[in-house]
């Protein structure tokens, strides 16, 4: 393998006169001197070349290498996560409008108590204190129907900067749609470490550091270069390929570091710790990602279990507003127990609506833990790339 080399080319052209003397006497007429013009032309070819005999240029392209897919596993793990916070926001944000439509539906029911209310104060069957309190739960429906909104636009305005888009020129049309989260598969742990950017990062930089440790090792050894250079000088180029005209050298440089003042070994022991820290490292960050892996399958599962009970609370809590209202139009119940059972309806609701979402950033939270679409491939080199 070669580590260095270096060419040289120098091309020289050179021009002169000279006269011909025989014992210091000038030949020709009239005391003068007879002159003749030359060319020399001049060839210098200068090489040398560093044989990797003890494996350090190999331990460096092979340091570079692993870095070089080390910051592609970055890459992912910043792409992964930015992925994933926009699928939450966006999550987050039809939670809010499936809320709002809950609030909207609440406001109206509040509308038909208040309404019913006056129309049994207009009948002599109510008192003025029922129309106020169906008035002021009314009201408070509506105010917070509009703080709703609030929020939402924040959920908007943090999509808007995940995409790249202004705030101010970027919309979601409001759909109060229920979603349901994905059946997710499952991986088992070896292939989640071939799937999570973050493990393969750790992974590559553990192995950047391995390489480092071969690279200061090499300094102990001597440095062997091997020169050469050769010359070729002729009146004419069809003269520069004759032996005679040819100069040439070749020969071994051997070079070797006496005394450092402990410098190569504190390299090296440098190089060594660092190693044992990222192999530290990574095995923290296998752990987490382990961690991570199970929280969010536990959250997934008991998400879906509160659901399906909520969804319970949801219908006996509509249920009773029906049973408290026919009570009240009878005249069997007072408005207190009817505002009591609407509220208990709007919360029941609420809860029922938000776990929904509250599995689908669940969903999103596990698929992300298991790396996305991810795979350890994409950071892999070409085949021998650098053997």
């Amino acid at each position: 393998q070669v580590s260095s080399g270096s060419t040289s080319f120098n091309s020289v052209t050179t021009s002169s006169s000279s006269g011909s003397t025989s014992s210091g006497v000038a030949t020709g007429g009239g005391g003068g001197s007879a002159g003749s013009v030359f060319t020399s032309h001049s060839l210098l070819l200068n090489a040398s070349w560093e044989p990797d005999i003890w494996g350090a240029i190999h331990r460096t392209v092979e340091a570079s290498a692993d870095g070089a897919q080390a910051s592609a596993a970055l890459l992912a793990v910043t792409r992964l996560s930015s992925q994933a916070s926009l699928a939450q926001y966006y999550f987050e944000l039809r939670g809010l409008d499936r809320d709002q439509q809950i609030l909207n539906d609440t406001v109206a029911d509040y509308n038909k108590i208040l309404q019913y209310t006056r129309n049994r104060y207009a009948a002599g069957v109510a008192a003025r204190s029922d129309i106020v309190q169906a008035q002021s739960q009314l009201e408070t429906a509506k105010a917070t129907a509009i703080n709703n909104g609030i929020l939402r636009a924040q959920y908007e305005h943090a999509i808007a900067v995940l995409i790249g888009l202004p705030p101010e020129n970027f919309a979601v049309v409001a759909h109060a749609k229920t979603l349901h989260p994905p059946m997710i598969p499952i991986a088992v742990p070896s292939l989640l470490l071939e799937r999570r950017p973050d493990v393969a990062q750790a992974e590559r930089l553990m192995a950047q550091a391995n390489a480092q440790i071969g690279l200061a090792i090499s300094a102990y050894y001597p440095t062997l270069l091997l020169t050469g250079s050769a010359s070729d000088t002729a009146q004419n180029y069809n003269h520069w390929l004759s032996l005679p005209a040819i100069n040439w050298s070749v020969g071994p440089q051997l070079a070797e570091t006496i005394l450092d003042g402990g410098l190569r070994s504190a390299t090296v022991a440098a190089a060594r710790a660092g190693y044992e820290s990222n192999i530290a490292s990574y095995r923290q960050i296998v752990l987490a990602a382990f961690q991570d892996v199970e929280d969010n399958m536990v959250s997934v599962r008991i998400l879906r279990e509160q659901s399906i009970q909520l969804d319970k609370a949801n219908a006996s809590a509509r249920l009773a507003v029906k049973l408290v209202l026919n009570q009240y139009k009878s005249g069997t119940a007072d408005i207190s127990a009817l505002l009591t059972a609407q509220t208990a309806a709007y919360t029941a609701a609420k809860s029922a609506a938000d776990v929904k979402y509250l599995r689908m950033t669940s969903a999103v939270g596990l698929i992300k833990s298991l790396g996305g679409g991810w795979n350890d491939t994409e950071i892999d080199p070409a085949p021998n790339e650098y053997n």
